[in-house]
C-alpha cells in the first residue's frame, strides 16, 4: 500500500518522519537555532533566496524540529504547506493580514472565537478593513452579502460557544464564484476530522494548543494554504516576525503522534455524557455536532468523519446566581480557558449577546460549554449532576 493510501490513524504515526531531519530517530530531535553557518556566499544565498523550502538559513525560519511538524500538519489536513505561530489567534490574525488590504471587506461568522471578533473590530478596523457579521446557517444567502471589495470569507465550523454546523462546501462554491479566499477555523475537528480543502477551503487554520498539543502545555497556531497561495501567506508570516520554539514544535509533533486514540476516547466519552445531559430536566438542548439538536447537524454527518470533547449545552429559566452555584464547585471540571487538553472544563457564557451582532442570542437562555477529558465518564457524570442539585 502506497503512502497516499495509508488510513489517518496510520498517517499521523508516519507524517513528518523525514530522514533527512531526523537522521533515523522516531522523534525528529530538538534543533535549537538561530544562526546558521554558511561556507560559500553561493552556498548562504540558496538558502534564503525565495521559494527555498525547509532549508536551513536563520532560526526564525525554520529548523528541521518545525520542518517536520509543518510537514505533518500539511499532509493530515490534505494541504500544501503549513505556517508556524505562538497561538491559535496569532495563526487567524497573521493568515488574514497576509491577505487583506485597506479598503477590503471581510465577511465574517458571527459564531466567531471572540479574540477574532476583537481583533476584526480594532486591529482591522485600524488599518482599514471593514467587517460584517454572517449568520453561520446562512447557507446560500451569503451572496447578498457579498461586496464589490470582498475579499475573504471566514467560517468557524462548528462555531465557538454555540457550536452551529455551517454548510462548508456551500458558501466555498459561492465565494469562489466572486473570486474570494475562503478561511476555515478548523480547531474542532483537529487536522484528521474535516478535509478542508476537499470541501473549498483556501486557508485553514488551527489552534494547535487545543488537541494536537492535547495536554495543555504548549501555545501555537499553524495556518495550511494551497500551493497557489502558499507563496504570499509563507513570505508576509516571516515579515511579521512570527515563529515556534523548536522544543514547542517538538512537544506538538509529540502530542500529534497520539491524537487519533485520544480523539476516539474523548469522542466516545462526550457522547456518553452528551446523551445523560439531554435527558436532565433543566437542559433545554444540547448543542453538540453529533446530535440532531445541533444547528447544522446535517452538514456534520456530511463534512465530518468524527467529533471529539467539545460541545455545549443550553439552560433557560435559571438566573446567572444560580449557574453560578452550578459551575462552582466541581470536582472533575474545572473553569478555565482553552481546551482539548486530557483534563475536563466547564465554561459557562454569561454574556452571548455582547459578542454577537447578526444573530443575537436570547437573553434568558444561558450556554454551558464542557470539554470531556479522558476521566471516566461515570465520574464525570457525578461531578455534573452534583452540579444540577446546586442549580
Amino acid at each position: 500500500m502506497t503512502k497516499e493510501k495509508h488510513t489517518k490513524q496510520t498517517k499521523i504515526i508516519t507524517s513528518g518522519r523525514n530522514k533527512d531531519w531526523n537522521k533515523g530517530v522516531v522523534n525528529t530531535p530538538v534543533y535549537r537555532a538561530s544562526t546558521v553557518l554558511f561556507d560559500t556566499l553561493d552556498e548562504m544565498y540558496n538558502a534564503v533566496k525565495n521559494g527555498s523550502e525547509n532549508k536551513l538559513a536563520y532560526g526564525r525560519r525554520g529548523t528541521p524540529t518545525q520542518f517536520a511538524l509543518q510537514e505533518a500538519i500539511a499532509e493530515l489536513e490534505g494541504g500544501h504547506a503549513t505556517a508556524l505561530y505562538p497561538s491559535g489567534a496569532a495563526a487567524i490574525s497573521c493568515a488574514l493580514l497576509s491577505f487583506l488590504s485597506a479598503g477590503d471587506h471581510l465577511l465574517m461568522v458571527d459564531s466567531v472565537y471572540e479574540p477574532t471578533r476583537h481583533f476584526c473590530e480594532t486591529i482591522l478596523k485600524d488599518f482599514g478593513v471593514e467587517t460584517t457579521y454572517y449568520d453561520p446557517m446562512i447557507g446560500s444567502a451569503i451572496g447578498t452579502l457579498i461586496q464589490p471589495n470582498t475579499k475573504i470569507l471566514f467560517l468557524e465550523s462548528p462555531g465557538s460557544l454555540t457550536m452551529e454546523v455551517q454548510d462548508v462546501p456551500t458558501l466555498c462554491k459561492i465565494a469562489h464564484q466572486y473570486n474570494i479566499l475562503t478561511f476555515l477555523d478548523n480547531t474542532w475537528a483537529s487536522p484528521i476530522n474535516c478535509r478542508p480543502f476537499e470541501l473549498g477551503i483556501d486557508v485553514s487554520i488551527q489552534a494547535a494548543t487545543k488537541y494536537i498539543v492535547g495536554h495543555s502545555d504548549v501555545m501555537m497556531g499553524t495556518a495550511t494554504t494551497t500551493e497557489t497561495l502558499w507563496p504570499q501567506l509563507k513570505a508576509r508570516s516571516y515579515a511579521l516576525g512570527q515563529c515556534v520554539s523548536p522544543d514547542d514544535a517538538y512537544l506538538a509533533h509529540r502530542g500529534l503522534r497520539t491524537l487519533a486514540v485520544r480523539m476516539n476516547q474523548h469522542e466516545r466519552s462526550a457522547s456518553e455524557v452528551a446523551t445523560w445531559l439531554q435527558k436532565r430536566p433543566e437542559v433545554d438542548h444540547i448543542r453538540h455536532p453529533a446530535f440532531e439538536s445541533c444547528p447544522g447537524h446535517e452538514f456534520f454527518k456530511r463534512d465530518f468523519s468524527a467529533s471529539n470533547g467539545l460541545f455545549s449545552f443550553v439552560l433557560t429559566g435559571v438566573s446567572k446566581t444560580q449557574l453560578k452555584h452550578f459551575v462552582e464547585g466541581m470536582t472533575l471540571f474545572k473553569m478555565g480557558f482553552s481546551w482539548g487538553g486530557y483534563e475536563s472544563l466547564i465554561i459557562p457564557a454569561f454574556n452571548l449577546s455582547k459578542i454577537r451582532s447578526a444573530t443575537p442570542w436570547p437573553k434568558n437562555s444561558f450556554v454551558v460549554r464542557l470539554h470531556i477529558g479522558l476521566e471516566d465518564p461515570r465520574d464525570l457524570i457525578a461531578d455534573l449532576e452534583a452540579a444540577f442539585s446546586r442549580l
